[in-house]
């Protein structure tokens, strides 16, 4: 997987060289060749609660598509693909039409409290559950109630991280929530120390 072949075309590199970054793509284009996923990328991806993905459509535009589930819906099933459960949405299908006439989608992950973002190519392959049970039994999300559509399978091609520049750190109920618990825990284990001291103090002074 090479990210820099894949995505610079003879016309992104004509605006590179006018850029002034042309060189520096040049030696990255030969030297940023991974076998497949690592472990960093698996345990982000498996983290993530959402991702938006872009297909080509037949009217010559592309369509971007937010995809959303618990954290740890989408499934990395080897170091070359990963897939989703497909839930039923608003019943367009707008990106399962454009898959079926060019399979090939951009996916952008983004978590936003670490300021990360992963940028992968990925060949798309819409799977009817029927035809897959075991398929199926690797992909659907445990303790989640859902409607499952069909079934998304992603053959990576290449991707890259992006620079945190300009994320804006945010962050969902649970995880505010679980900063809050740890620091009302931290509160109430200070007062009983307080309230220990006290009592303490108390009997020594004989009150």
């Amino acid at each position: 997987m090479n990210y820099q072949e894949l995505a610079f075309s003879d016309a992104i590199k004509e605006i590179q060289e006018k850029k002034g970054s042309r060189s520096n793509y040049s030696r990255m284009e030969k030297m940023s060749y991974t076998d497949g996923l690592t472990e960093s990328e698996i345990g982000f991806i498996e983290s993530q609660d959402s991702f938006y993905m872009a297909s080509y459509g037949e009217n010559e535009f592309p369509y971007i598509q937010h995809r959303g589930g618990p954290a740890g819906f989408i499934k990395v099933i080897d170091k070359e693909t990963i897939g989703i459960v497909d839930f039923t949405g608003n019943r367009q299908y707008i990106s399962s039409g454009n898959i079926a006439k060019n399979p090939n989608v951009s996916i952008i992950m983004v978590s936003y409290p670490q300021r990360a973002r992963l940028k992968l190519y990925a060949e798309a392959k819409i799977v009817a559950i029927e035809s897959d049970s075991e398929l199926f039994e690797k992909l659907k999300p445990e303790d989640y109630k859902f409607r499952p559509e069909q079934m998304m399978v992603f053959k990576i091609k290449a991707y890259d991280w992006n620079c945190p520049q300009h994320i804006t750190p945010r962050y969902t109920l649970p995880e505010i929530k679980e900063v809050f618990e740890l620091q009302k825990n931290r509160i109430s284990d200070l007062e009983q120390q307080i309230k220990d001291l006290e009592a303490l103090l108390a009997k020594k002074q004989g009150f």
